[in-house]
């Protein structure tokens, strides 16, 4: 059951002093959710359509603002909450797996983790490792045996940069795999993943590490092997096919997820008041349709697991950060 408590400022204007357990969780007043970039982006996307469904289901009584503040990766837009509006319950920021992969490698200079409340996910486009159709790797044990027995025998294209998280992907697979070495792969960047894909089909590269969504046209058309799905379980509908890695014996999860934290800066019932709200949406119709309509996969953490999550990324991605002589 949800835990429904209304944030103090917000139950201060409605005129409610206390909350029984078993009520409808109140709404806010109104919200502000902050895109740590420009107009169109990912963070963007996030903001505007979990600010629309909050609307829709009464859990904030007036329409969500959308603030947009691009700068350095979310930086700006992180450090402008901790030093401005650590307090403020109406307030929440739209986050992905990008924001733990510059936290943990120290792009938001003096700001951590714990400065925010990691309230929840409500969505993700998991990482897949792509072959072309008639490459001689037939399964992701395959392509890992390959690399154990010679790191610079299989060439990787993404659409990140050299320790982005395409590259991460990479590492951490081939790190659960037993690579010993797995800063000595072979990792080509390119300007998107589109441009990743591209190389990968005409044969001039290897392998593809991206997102299930960028794989997708590729893998309908023929061109695309799809080796494995870093996910924990097979996904859903006609994509039901495609093995999972740890169906292979190689435990690696790999997410892109779109999320949320809070100011670190409210109390506790603030907090608890954004977990349950996130909650509710996940679990209702009108989600269920934005993600459909937008090609995101169930991937619904909130509260304690999804900043335990958070933070425990944070530290494998840091760790693989320093092996390969990025920080």
């Amino acid at each position: 059951m949800l835990k429904q408590i209304l944030p103090i400022a917000a139950a201060a204007s409605l005129g409610f002093s206390s909350l029984a357990a078993a009520e409808p969780l109140p709404p806010l007043p109104s919200a502000t959710c902050i895109a740590p970039s420009g107009p169109g982006g990912g963070w963007d996307f996030t903001c505007r359509s979990v600010g629309r469904t909050l609307n829709q289901l009464g859990l904030v009584e007036n329409p969500v603002q959308t603030v947009n503040m691009p700068g350095a990766g979310g930086g700006v837009a992180y450090a402008h909450i901790v030093s401005k509006r650590d307090t403020d319950p109406t307030l929440f920021a739209a986050a992905s797996t990008a924001t733990p992969t510059r936290l943990a490698q120290n792009q938001f200079p003096g700001m951590d983790v714990s400065q925010m409340h990691w309230i929840g996910a409500v969505g993700a486009d998991y990482g897949i490792i792509a072959v072309r159709a008639d490459s001689p790797y037939s399964d992701l044990k395959t392509l890992m045996q390959a690399i154990k027995e010679d790191p610079r025998s299989v060439s990787f294209a993404g659409g990140s940069a050299a320790g982005g998280w395409d590259h991460l992907k990479i590492l951490m697979t081939a790190e659960k795999a037993g690579v010993t070495a797995p800063e000595a792969l072979k990792y080509l960047s390119y300007n998107n993943a589109g441009d990743a894909a591209t190389q990968v089909a005409g044969g001039h590269v290897d392998a593809f590490s991206g997102n299930i969504s960028q794989a997708l046209g590729f893998y309908k058309s023929g061109d695309f092997r799809i080796l494995a799905v870093l996910a924990e379980e097979r996904l859903p509908g006609n994509l039901d096919d495609i093995p999972t890695a740890q169906e292979q014996g190689i435990d690696a999860v790999a997410p892109t997820w779109r999320g949320f934290y809070a100011p670190g800066g409210i109390s506790d019932e603030q907090r608890d008041w954004w977990v349950a709200a996130l909650d509710q949406l996940n679990h209702s119709a009108e989600w269920q349709a934005v993600m459909a309509q937008n090609g995101l996969m169930p991937f619904a953490k909130t509260g304690e697991d999804f900043e335990a999550f958070v933070r425990q990324q944070i530290e494998e991605i840091s760790r693989l950060s320093r092996q390969v002589g990025l920080m």
